[in-house]
């Protein structure tokens, strides 16, 4: 089997709030989302999706992603897509750096090799443990108590654990985690997640005023090193995410007691490929983790779902469903989310069928 052509489509995913907001004062309205599709001589495609979370969240952003993959269509094809390794090989030697860039192409290859074996990725990632992967809802950060009924209603949809969206004025943030942790209910979780948007102390004085409260303190500062320093002066529990950028990340954080969490992002760390390594290592460490990726629409959940239903329950700190934030669907087959749960797809590969209508015609086609 090779890679005969390689098509690109662009799509915009509006958000059903209308707004995500986080720290600093950043927002988005509209994502942009990239789809590969991978073209196969044997006339079988795979799929895979990257959609940043705008141009300043993490190193990545919806052009870049296209421009990367341009770079990288002519040393693909004519490659074996199910040969996941050394395309990944391929892909690191042509283009140094930019994981989020590889991530969808090896998303589709994961796809791909799941149809020629006929069976779903997470049965090729480790099986399936548990009937359900436990969601999280990620609460936009607004004053505090319309956060805190935020968190009331989605509690209604079956969401039991809610990442509150801080990291703006200290003050503001104490008062918006007090509000949320007051309507919490038995057996509910609560993140105060900072996006890098503290200095440190900032984050040690909200952590402090909150010390209280049952509530994990997430990414509260840009640096890792200024993370750790909040780290050490805090006993509340601690999630790193922007700063586990793989592997080499992990295990620093780890010698160093840095975390009790990880959130692992798949594009983040460039794809499902590096993304499992890293969720096994995670697995050795005996240390949980959000399986999650920036953003996305139905074939990034997808994918979510595949990789958190393939990792020991115990250890799924909790997920998410990103194709209930938007208001367009592009694909079918995708897991939907059901009192705050998803399953992966018991179909071959990913489980989607990507809806054409939405993606309309390829910005770029490459072929040999």
């Amino acid at each position: 089997m090779q890679i005969s052509e390689i098509r690109v489509y662009q799509v915009d995913l509006p958000l059903v709030e209308g707004r995500y907001s986080w720290s600093e004062g950043k927002y988005v309205e509209v994502f942009d989302s990239t789809v590969v599709e991978l073209v196969t001589d044997q006339g079988l495609s795979g799929f895979g999706e990257v959609c940043p979370l705008g141009p300043f969240y993490l190193p990545a952003f919806g052009p870049g992603a296209r421009a990367g993959i341009a770079e990288l269509a002519g040393t693909l094809l004519g490659e074996d897509p199910t040969a996941i390794g050394p395309v990944n090989q391929l892909m690191d030697r042509a283009l140094l750096g930019h994981p989020y860039v590889k991530t969808a192409i090896d998303m589709a290859c994961w796809d791909l090799l799941g149809k020629v074996c006929g069976r779903p990725v997470c049965d090729l990632m480790g099986g399936r443990f548990g009937e359900n992967v436990a969601l999280y809802r990620a609460i936009s950060q607004r004053p505090a108590d319309e956060m805190a009924e935020n968190v009331a209603g989605y509690r209604a949809e079956g969401y039991t654990k809610f990442q509150l969206k801080v990291g703006g004025d200290p003050g503001d943030d104490i008062a918006r985690i007090h509000a949320a942790a007051d309507v919490l209910t038995d057996g509910e979780l609560l993140v105060a997640d900072a996006n890098t948007g503290w200095r440190v102390d900032d984050a040690i004085r909200v952590a402090n005023a909150v010390r209280e409260r049952d509530v994990y303190i997430e990414q509260p500062c840009r640096s890792y090193e200024h993370c750790l320093i909040v780290r050490r002066n805090t006993t509340l529990p601690f999630i790193l995410d922007e700063n586990i950028t793989g592997i080499d990340a992990l295990l620093r954080g780890h010698q160093d007691g840095a975390m009790d969490v990880i959130n692992l992002k798949i594009s983040k760390v460039g794809g499902l490929t590096k993304a499992r390594q890293v969720r096994d290592m995670c697995v050795t460490f005996n240390l949980p983790m959000t399986i999650e990726d920036s953003w996305g629409g139905d074939i990034i959940t997808a994918a979510i779902a595949h990789l958190a239903h393939s990792t020991p329950e115990h250890l799924r700190f909790s997920a998410t469903d990103f194709n209930s934030y938007v208001t367009v669907r592009n694909a079918t087959g995708a897991p939907q989310r059901v009192d705050g749960n998803m399953q992966a797809s018991d179909a071959p590969g990913l489980g989607i069928e990507p809806d054409m209508d939405v993606l309309g015609e390829p910005v770029a086609t490459y072929s040999g």
